[in-house]
């Protein structure tokens, strides 16, 4: 197929391309390639991309809707994912701006684009973060999500209810996948594993909010990409089972649907800086912290949809993702 993926430069969405291209699928990958974090670290990510015949790079922002439309218009796309966006809880409290324009404009055009150019299925990236002061553990798709702490999550939130306006009125089928706490070899500096694993061999102290009390459901970013790739080959239709007198938030009538994808097995981000020392074979210097705002105390995916829908088994144990982790970034920076 020819499928067009927004954030190609970023942890995911790298990921994302080459497991596409490996199965023979054609792919235009979108970044802006913006300076939120280390733009060498982007570029590497490309540099694996590249040689492969079947790819193809854009360098446009999703906001920006002439090139956006003239990357949909020369390439022609079957299905897109889009994982371009303004990420980060804590950043969004420093620069509000930031996020209406990636990922509530850049939505917009992406959703524009797939209804004029008949896109048969459009995946997009939601977060766990939409649960926000939800405390009912684990997090279901079915739950009420209505009380977001961040503005990142606002925006979330926002984008699944865009996408079931363009469901249910232009009979665009989407699917949008609410992340929980990705990591991998290709991560992102600003995610706690990397951090933390650059801190610790310098012999800095760490930052450990909520004293390391909370949970999060670490997921592996092989399961998260083998997650993306089921739901991208499983298009939704309308649900029949939908009952508008007890609505369920997941599905719809319109051909739409929300998922979970998670490990499903909270660790407690204690246990995860253990599990890094051990691999590193240093002890961290740990400045415990209150909880930030914007933050929630726990994490935890309900993924029976997603399993049930498309055969989902994540099985990437926290011991074993770090432990790759690791070596990739020892190998990356020459540690």
């Amino acid at each position: 197929m020819r499928i067009l993926v927004t954030g190609a430069a970023g942890f995911i969405g790298s990921t994302l391309s080459l497991r596409l291209l490996a199965r023979g699928d054609e792919v235009l990958g979108v970044d802006n390639l913006n300076d939120y974090y280390d733009v060498t670290l982007k570029q590497a990510r490309l540099d694996r991309l590249t040689p492969h015949p079947g790819f193809t790079f854009a360098k446009v922002s999703i906001e920006d809707r002439p090139a956006l439309e003239k990357a949909f218009h020369g390439f022609r796309p079957q299905r897109v994912v889009n994982l371009a966006a303004q990420a980060g809880v804590r950043y969004s409290i420093e620069n509000p701006y930031a996020y209406v324009e990636s990922n509530l404009v850049g939505f917009i055009n992406i959703l524009e684009a797939c209804r004029r150019g008949k896109v048969e299925h459009l995946v997009y990236a939601s977060s766990s973060s939409v649960y926000g002061a939800n405390r009912k553990l684990p997090f279901s798709v079915q739950d009420p999500v209505d009380h977001p702490v961040s503005l990142y999550a606002a925006t979330k939130k926002a984008n699944e209810l865009m996408a079931h306006t363009y469901s249910h009125l232009y009979n665009l089928p989407t699917t949008g996948l609410r992340f929980f706490t990705v990591y991998g070899p290709w991560g992102r500096p600003d995610m706690a594993l990397f951090l933390f694993t650059r801190k610790i061999l310098a012999g800095e102290p760490i930052d450990v909010f909520n004293h390391g009390h909370h949970t999060r459901d670490f997921t592996y970013i092989d399961d998260i990409v083998e997650g993306v790739i089921r739901a991208l080959d499983h298009v939704p239709g309308p649900d029949p089972a939908y009952d508008p007198l007890h609505p369920n938030s997941a599905t719809s009538s319109a051909p739409y649907r929300v998922y979970n994808i998670g490990n499903s097995h909270p660790v407690q981000l204690s246990h995860y800086i253990e599990v890094l020392e051990d691999c590193l074979g240093r002890k961290a210097e740990k400045n415990l912290l209150p909880l930030q705002p914007g933050d929630v105390p726990d994490t935890s995916a309900e993924v029976t949809e997603l399993m049930e829908d498309t055969g989902y088994r994540p099985d990437t144990r926290v011991e074993e993702g770090v432990r790759r982790f690791v070596e990739w970034y020892r190998r990356y920076y020459g540690v």
